[in-house]
């Protein structure tokens, strides 16, 4: 199975940056993994809601046919680390090829994408900021792996 992340803009602080190629690079060892950030670009005359309408067509248009989206939402489904590890055990059962991780702007995902997307994922019910969800999200991605592989690295 691959896992694609689907970001807008480039991760602005370099320790985050660092710690997103940090587990990138190790879960390269238990699967494809890969990181594509997107440049989106606010027009000064867009309201809030035409913005965040064009980033959802902008992050839909680079999903794969095919691919299982998964968009992370505060109103999304919460798992613990175990559960996600599961999760992602099913859809390799189901034999999906695929997953695309849809993480929006600040301003959150247009109706268009949530009511497109296969599941709405919630990594917590406190507030982060958009570069800080692609770290935990890859973190926790790699905790997963780590978890089906029965390693340490979860205790």
């Amino acid at each position: 199975m691959k896992f694609e992340l689907l970001l807008l803009g480039k991760t602005k602080d370099s320790y985050l940056a660092e710690g997103i190629a940090e587990f990138t690079k190790r879960l390269q060892h238990y699967t494809k993994v890969s990181v594509k950030c997107i440049q989106h670009k606010k027009k000064s005359q867009w309201s809030e809601e035409q913005e965040k309408e064009e980033d959802g067509r902008l992050l839909l248009s680079h999903v794969p046919v095919g691919a299982l989206k998964v968009a992370l939402d505060f109103r999304g489904r919460q798992f613990t680390s175990e559960g996600l590890a599961d999760l992602i055990g099913q859809w390799e059962l189901q034999g999906i090829k695929q997953v695309s991780l849809l993480i929006g702007g600040p301003l959150g995902h247009a109706k268009e994408l949530v009511a497109q997307a296969d599941l709405l994922l919630s990594l917590s019910q406190m507030t982060f900021t958009h570069d800080m969800t692609r770290l935990f999200l890859l973190e926790q991605l790699y905790r997963a792996y780590t978890i089906k592989a029965g390693e340490k690295y979860h205790k």
